[in-house]
C-alpha cells in the first residue's frame, strides 16, 4: 500500500492508526472497519493525511473519514456523480458534488454495498483522469 501526506516524521498511515487508538470508542473502531473495507475493495488506495484527518485516494480523493463526537462520516468527493443502489449515502444529500455516509453508534453498513461505492469511486476517478486533454491545439 502507498502512503502519502507524511508529517511530523509519521507516514498518513501512522497518523490514521494513531487517530483511531486516540479515538478509544466506537468511533474509533468504526474508523478502523470501514478503513479496512476501503482497503479491500482497493488494495492500491493511497492512504493521506490532510485536513486534520484521513484521506483515500485512487487517481483522486475517494472519500474522507472525519469523527464527531455522535457520528463517523465518510464524505465521497464525487459521491453526486455515483450509483447508490443501497441508499447509503444519508448526509450532504444537496451539493452538485459530495456526498457522505454518517454513521452513528451502533448502526451497521452493508459492507458489500460500501465496497461497491469505494470501487465505482475508482473507476470514476480513473476514467476523469485517463481521458485526453482537451486544450487545442495551436
Amino acid at each position: 500500500m502507498k502512503k502519502s501526506g507524511a508529517s511530523q516524521g509519521q507516514s498518513a498511515s501512522e497518523l490514521i492508526s494513531h487517530r483511531i487508538a486516540e479515538l478509544g470508542d466506537w468511533r474509533g473502531e468504526t474508523l478502523n472497519s470501514m478503513r479496512k473495507l476501503i482497503k479491500e475493495a482497493d488494495p492500491d488506495v493511497i492512504e493521506e493525511w490532510k485536513w486534520m484527518g484521513p484521506v483515500w485516494s485512487h487517481a483522486g480523493i475517494i472519500c474522507t473519514g472525519e469523527s464527531y463526537k455522535k457520528v463517523v462520516k465518510l464524505t465521497f468527493a464525487k459521491g453526486a456523480s455515483l450509483k447508490d443502489p443501497a441508499g447509503l449515502f444519508n448526509s450532504s444529500l444537496d451539493g452538485n458534488a459530495r456526498r457522505a455516509i454518517d454513521i452513528h453508534e451502533g448502526e451497521a453498513v452493508d459492507e458489500s454495498a460500501f465496497k461497491a461505492l469505494v470501487r465505482q469511486a475508482v473507476a470514476r476517478n480513473s476514467s476523469v483522469t485517463s481521458k485526453p486533454s482537451k486544450k487545442a491545439k495551436s
